[in-house]
């Protein structure tokens, strides 16, 4: 779905893409004139949707670009700003990506690895419902997320007609006496609750991706903010009251108001490869301090004398399933970092492994 488009006035084509001073200066940085300026709108099989002041065309990535990526998030995702140009026979080609702003990533799914998911985002909105995918953990995970790519989180409570009188006002309380001053947003797309609201919140030229687990109505509160059923979307399962994947790929969308939305396919578990500790104490403030406030740095936080922590879990200071998840969220980082270690040290033996080999046929064939 494109937006309307002065294709005479630039700058303001290149604003309702969501440019900003720090496009501009990662654009001059790279040398880029801004006919040649895009941005990645959807994501296909081998391809990218990429919208510019000139249209909306499909653009690979060049050959050279692929032969030196070291990995995935060397390649394009929604939300970057690319350079592209013509290649033969007038195809589009993207050249560079502009440097990124802020991103967003996810686990792969069955793999010990992250993906990145979209790109120079300004807020993501982390969707839940009110079946029993409800977790309080999970929102934790989404916010070590959030906050390791330098993205403002909020909360979006979806299909608040099915909560019994009081429990949204209980549920919303007990978000922000778990994460503070966390945006909450109640909404249903029945009666249409809360849509008010959460229209008012989307702004012009600011980008938010909408991220959850699968069914959550993710889909259908896009189609609401669109004023049209631009996404496909399933009916509510009477057996499990929950609904089901309908998204498959990526997609900005751009509302009637000029906010820049994308849409995300749910996800099934919230890994947070590829955090930092450090984010993880940003989300766990209260247990961060703590663990500095122990008598030993090199404190395990089980027996020892002067644990800080453990004193704040026997006076019931902090809550003892919410300490279990940070140290569970603490293990996976961990794990990830060894496990990330472990395959450049693989990689640089395989390395040197090529290197000697090659010298060595080398050496074969000046005899």
């Amino acid at each position: 779905m494109s937006v309307g488009m002065n294709e005479d006035d630039s700058s303001k084509s290149l604003v309702q893409l969501g440019y900003n001073p720090l496009v501009e200066a990662g654009r001059l940085e790279l040398g880029a004139n801004t006919d040649n300026l895009a941005r990645v709108t959807a994501e296909h099989k081998g391809e990218y949707e990429v919208m510019g002041i000139n249209g909306t065309h499909r653009a690979a990535v060049t050959g050279r670009r692929m032969a030196t990526a070291m990995g995935r998030d060397d390649y394009p995702a929604v939300g970057d700003w690319v350079v592209i140009k013509n290649d033969v026979d007038d195809a589009k080609v993207i050249t560079d990506i502009l440097p990124r702003q802020t991103t967003l990533h996810k686990k792969r799914g069955g793999r010990d690895e992250s993906r990145l998911i979209a790109a120079n985002i300004d807020v993501a909105l982390i969707v839940e419902s009110t079946d029993r995918d409800y977790s309080l953990n999970r929102f934790e995970r989404y916010l070590v997320l959030a906050r390791e790519g330098g993205v403002k989180p909020v909360i979006v409570l979806n299909k608040s007609d099915l909560y019994a009188d009081g429990a949204m006002e209980a549920s919303i309380a007990a978000i922000h006496e778990r994460f503070g001053d966390v945006e909450v947003i109640a909404t249903n797309t029945v009666t249409d609750a809360g849509l008010v609201q959460l229209t008012g919140y989307i702004q012009p030229g600011v980008t938010y991706c909408f991220v959850g687990s699968s069914g959550v109505g993710k889909s259908s509160l896009i189609n609401k903010l669109l004023r049209q059923d631009s996404i496909a979307t399933t009916e509510i399962s009477e057996k499990t009251g929950r609904g089901m994947h309908t998204t498959t790929a990526r997609q900005m969308y751009f509302t009637a108001t000029g906010g820049i939305i994308i849409d995300n396919p749910g996800s099934r578990e919230v890994g947070v490869m590829g955090a930092s500790s450090s984010k993880v104490g940003e989300v766990f403030d209260d247990i961060d301090d703590l663990v500095r406030a122990c008598r030993f740095n090199n404190c395990s936080h089980t027996n020892e004398p002067g644990c800080a922590v453990q004193d704040a879990l026997r006076t019931g200071t902090i809550d003892a399933a919410r300490y279990a998840n940070y140290v569970q969220l603490q293990k996976e980082i961990k794990h990830h970092e060894m496990s990330t270690y472990e395959k450049q040290q693989k990689s640089r033996k395989f390395g040197k492994f090529i290197k000697t080999a090659k010298a060595t046929i080398g050496k074969r064939k000046a005899r």
